[in-house]
């Protein structure tokens, strides 16, 4: 007979790296719509943000949004 393995999703180390996820996106789009001026066209950072996961939002953040000076 075949051990029955343990196939359970850990939710308890996902949940929180998804909704980690879901906020940083939901930021950085409300932050990209109000930016006036971007490193880049903001279409791109759209899909960007949408597509990098956490990274994608954090790049943002770090490269794309230009000093209000």
């Amino acid at each position: 007979m075949m051990d029955t393995m343990n196939t359970s999703i850990p939710w308890g180390l996902i949940a929180p790296l998804i909704i980690l996820q879901l906020i940083l996106a939901v930021v950085g789009l409300i932050s990209l719509y109000k930016a006036e001026a971007t490193r880049g066209p903001k279409w791109l950072w759209v899909i960007i943000i949408l597509c990098g996961n956490i990274l994608g939002s954090v790049a943002y953040f770090i490269i794309g949004r230009k000093d209000a000076s």
